[in-house]
């Protein structure tokens, strides 16, 4: 049976790294498939866990020279009296998936647990332990404070080394660079003293920074190389330490050199190393404000609950302990702690995190409320339905994780390049050397040194590690915000490449529920006949016998318990009403009672033309009364299909209805094809028919009846409203019912794969371009030569471009602001 793992893995520094982990972990007996993303710094991970336990995979992660994002926590345990207790509580600790060691000392009462964050937390241990039978007296950070502080600790330590380089880096700059520009300056150094005390005391600066700061650069970059996948750290090793160590010969046995070759580079190492850490410093934060969506999901899940259990008062207790049944109490401004249907008050809640929707929603007995959303008004009590990883917001967290990590089609271009980018530069770093030693001419040392160390720095494939992982990471949590969600990265670019969208009429287009539309009379009171007819359907469960019940409802009219009742399957219904005979149901009916629908004719073949399905009323025997009933079209479905139809699709409709009825719908909305008649199990079959043409189709359904639609489209989206989503077998999930999210999906999954389109063009043309300027092409044609320094700054600003591009699709506006009245169709403005 396969499963999933997702864990953080620190110290990756580009693309390099990245594949170098999957490649290690794809090795692994039982791995399926393992995809790691730069950005979010997570590896995904399928397994077969009768092969494999997550413990070896994640040991196979430090193995190849990374950390994995584990936590230590310890949980003091009460009631426990032997050994065999201690064992009993390790077992039932190990037991749970993501557990990776747990050890439980009875002399000190502690557990000791080591565990994967990603898939487990500190409720579930304590749970666990509390079902074991014991007692917990601790508790610990949640999810999203271990991986905070997990980021932040790097950012810190690269802001701590960065300085540290920084310091020492600057005079030595000064002092190797200063007399180069301005004469009186070396004048008056060599005053002070000669050249090699000077070349001494740019030594001292220089080897805190190369061993100091730089030897993380060693680390990794020497682990890379040992495994045959040198990476970014392995270029800058090489790089600073020829720079270094050549300056460092020239120092302690200058007489070995020429005497135009007698210079040092101590400046060169050190000033790369410290732009280096700066890119990286800045890139970290870069990142922490990319993930910033993942964020405010799991901001948005509240510490506490208020509830209430058999025989006991009220109790707050961590949400992590709240329980499927109990009863939780929210007031005004508390945000829900968990999902649950409404047994008592009335509130409007807040929902616009989870589906995008800016207006409240009103809530009463028996309406769902979903965990992290913000009561507003009133006080509701509701019965939990899902706790924990059930939730719907949970369900969201993981979603929109696992799209972050995985990859688009357009990702395999840069990971194929990246496999033999690094070895490619190695190669031309040496090649860079042997044509300046052999055509340098006098300084030929002194030139194969500085343009094989700008060959290797300016070379580092960072951008093009951060390309598309860091516009998917942006691109798929400001889409989270506007209620989108998307499964996979494929799933959003694919979505951009439909040409067709295909949309079920019945909840999709509309309400979903039939309502009365028009009513007529015919020598009789309207109020009268509506009132009698409402009085005997409200023993039916029929839609349509609904929809008359509510409209009379609607209209105050008051409701007679009728004397007797009985359906008439498939043509209406009939029965006693005080002391009328009612009778209501198709023309066929009408016919069959021998009662003449001719004065209707007219009007009822116009209902017909206008999408609505004509009923006839008899009282007595007599004809009474023509009404039609329809679903009505969701408020935002005309300018739905308005904006696609602007976004160049062409727009199809699926529905059951007959070839009259639907083409009458679809004159309406301006749709351009009609798959009428078509039965719920003939949809997929229809999905087949459209995508026949060669265009990618798209099918939009209600997310409940349409999964084999769903699966069968190249990208399906359900449309529907919180749990009732069919997240299996959609691509794309739409948490509003509202229509008007499929364009501003498409537009959002356009923008976002124009923004990494831009990314990776930016990554492949930097490298192209400046690689041989760092060789030196330039200089027998102009005599420039690119400084290592700049070649250091220019690769960490590449980097910085790519993620400030990446960043600007936070400032994505919606095609279609959903509070905007569908009348209007009007299009909001677009980033």
């Amino acid at each position: 049976m396969r499963k999933e793992l997702q864990v953080g893995v620190q110290g990756m520094t580009c693309a390099a790294c990245v594949a170098r982990v999957e490649r290690s972990l794809k090795k692994v007996e039982g791995v399926e498939l393992a995809q790691v993303n730069l950005a979010t710094e997570q590896a995904r991970v399928a397994y077969d866990p009768e092969k494999v336990s997550p413990a070896a995979l994640v040991a196979k992660i430090e193995e190849t020279g990374y950390r994995p994002l584990v936590v230590k926590l310890e949980l003091g345990i009460t009631g426990m009296t032997c050994a065999a207790c201690a064992g009993r509580i390790e077992r039932a600790l190990q037991k749970i998936e993501g557990v990776l060691r747990a050890s439980v000392n009875l002399a000190t009462e502690r557990a000791s647990i080591e565990y994967l964050p990603a898939l487990v937390g500190p409720a579930q241990l304590k749970r666990a332990v509390r079902e074991a039978g014991y007692g917990v007296v601790d508790t610990s950070a949640h999810r999203s404070d271990v991986e905070r502080e997990a980021r932040q600790r790097e950012i810190a330590s690269l802001r701590r080394a960065f300085t540290f380089a920084y310091y020492f880096s600057v005079p030595l700059f000064l002092l190797a660079m200063l007399p180069m520009l301005w004469m009186p300056a070396h004048m008056f150094l060599h005053s002070l003293a000669s050249e090699a005390v000077w070349n001494w005391v740019m030594l001292a600066l220089a080897t805190p920074v190369q061993f100091g700061p730089g030897l993380r650069f060693y680390r990794h970059g020497w682990a890379a190389l040992r495994a045959g996948s040198p990476d970014m750290n392995s270029l800058v090793m090489i790089g600073t330490s020829a720079a270094y160590f050549y300056s460092l010969a020239v120092v302690l046995w200058p007489q070995v050199f020429p005497l135009e070759a007698r210079h040092v580079y101590f400046e060169a190492s050190a000033v790369v190393i410290t732009l280096v850490l700066l890119g990286k410093y800045l890139e970290a934060i870069a990142k922490g404000r990319a993930s910033e969506a993942i964020k405010k999901l799991l901001g948005l899940r509240p510490r506490t609950a208020r509830v209430f259990r058999e025989g006991q008062a009220e109790l707050e207790v961590p949400v992590d302990e709240v329980l499927v049944g109990d009863l939780v109490m929210v007031r005004p401004g508390e945000k829900i702690p968990v999902d649950g249907v409404v047994v008592s008050g009335d509130s409007y809640v807040d929902e616009s995190m989870l589906t995008g929707e800016p207006l409240p929603v009103a809530k009463s007995e028996g309406r769902r409320v979903v965990g992290g959303t913000l009561n507003q008004s009133g006080t509701l009590t509701f019965r939990a339905t899902a706790v924990g990883e059930g939730t719907l917001l949970a369900q969201m967290i993981r979603l929109v994780e696992n799209t972050q990590v995985s990859k688009p089609a357009i990702q395999a271009l840069a990971d194929r390049v990246v496999a033999v980018f690094v070895p490619v530069v190695l190669v031309l770093a040496a090649l860079t050397a042997g044509m300046w030693l052999v055509l340098g001419g006098e300084k030929a040392l002194t030139y194969a040194l500085v343009n094989t160390v700008a060959v290797l720095i300016i070379a580092c494939p960072c951008a093009m590690g951060l390309a598309t992982p860091t516009s998917l990471m942006v691109g798929t949590g400001k889409a989270a915000e506007l209620g989108v969600l998307f499964r996979s990265g494929e799933a959003l670019q694919t979505l951009q490449e439909a040409r067709i969208v295909a949309l079920d009429k019945t909840g999709t287009l509309t309400q979903g529920r039939p309502e009365l539309t028009d009513f007529e009379a015919l020598d009789f009171d309207q109020a009268e006949v509506l009132g009698l007819l409402a009085s005997l359907e409200q023993k039916s469960e029929h839609p349509i016998a609904k929809a008359i019940v509510r409209a009379a409802q609607a209209r105050g009219l008051a409701l007679r318990e009728p004397l007797y009742f009985r359906a008439v399957p498939g043509l209406g219904a009939t029965g006693q009403v005080a002391q009328h005979r009612v009778d209501v149901g198709s023309e066929r009916y009408m016919a069959q009672l021998g009662v003449d629908t001719a004065p209707f004719s007219a009007l009822s073949a116009k209902l017909a033309e206008q999408g609505k399905t004509p009923l006839y009323a008899a009282l007595n025997g007599q004809l009474a009364a023509i009404l039609a009933v329809a679903d009505p079209l969701k408020e935002g479905t005309p300018a739905a299909i308005q904006a696609l139809h602007r976004l160049g699709f062409r727009v199809a409709m699926m529905t059951g209805d007959n070839h009259r009825t639907a083409q009458a719908i679809a004159r309406q909305l301006g749709i351009d094809r009609v798959l009428a008649e078509v039965p719920p199990e003939g949809k997929a079959q229809a999905v087949q028919q459209l995508q026949r043409s060669g265009a990618r189709v798209a099918f939009v359904g209600d997310g409940i009846n349409d999964a084999p639609a769903l699966a069968q489209a190249d990208v399906g989206l359900a449309i529907g409203t919180g749990t009732d989503i069919a997240i299996e077998a959609a691509d794309v999930i739409l948490m509003s019912g509202d229509l008007r999210g499929v364009p501003n999906a498409i537009a959002l999954s356009r923008a976002t794969l124009w923004n990494i389109r831009l990314n990776l063009f930016w990554a492949f043309a930097y490298n192209v371009l400046l690689i041989p300027v760092a060789a030196g092409v330039l200089h027998p044609f102009t005599g420039w030569l690119l400084s290592p320094m700049l070649a250091g700054a220019a690769m960490g600003l590449s980097s910085l471009f790519v993620l400030s591009n990446a960043l600007r699709l936070r400032s994505f506006k919606p095609l279609l602001d959903a509070s905007v009245k569908a009348r209007t169709g009007t299009l909001a403005p677009q980033v």
